[in-house]
């Protein structure tokens, strides 16, 4: 079985370091923003781009009532490109995780994974 370790983190915590030790001493792989890089070479976005949807996290508007809903103009799009992406970075946490013991932070990669029990 392999060794799955998941680095959920915040800015500046340190998880990024941590993950990079913790990868170095254990002779695992390490994916951080590998998984950017990877994102954008499949739905040719840039890695600028990818990088601001993760950081706002994808906003639904919920109907108020059955069949209506309120949305901007071009609202749509948008969301489907944001769905996009994390599709893309579901089928990427999910390749990495099945190549090869690894840490990976952030990304959701603990919710991703969360079937594989990841430590």
């Amino acid at each position: 079985m392999k060794k799955l370790i998941t680095i959920s983190r915040e800015f500046g915590s340190g998880g990024r370091e941590l993950g990079c030790r913790l990868a170095d001493q254990l002779g695992a792989a390490y994916y951080d923003r590998e998984i950017i890089t990877e994102i954008s070479k499949r739905t040719r976005l840039s890695q600028e781009y990818i990088q601001g949807i993760m950081d706002n996290r994808p906003h639904i508007s919920f109907p108020i009532t059955v069949a209506r809903s309120f949305s901007m103009p071009g609202s749509e799009v948008s969301l489907q490109m944001e769905l996009q992406v994390f599709q893309a970075q579901k089928k990427i946490i999910e390749e990495m995780a099945d190549r090869s013991d690894c840490v990976l932070v952030g990304r959701c990669a603990d919710y991703i994974l969360r079937d594989r029990e990841p430590f």
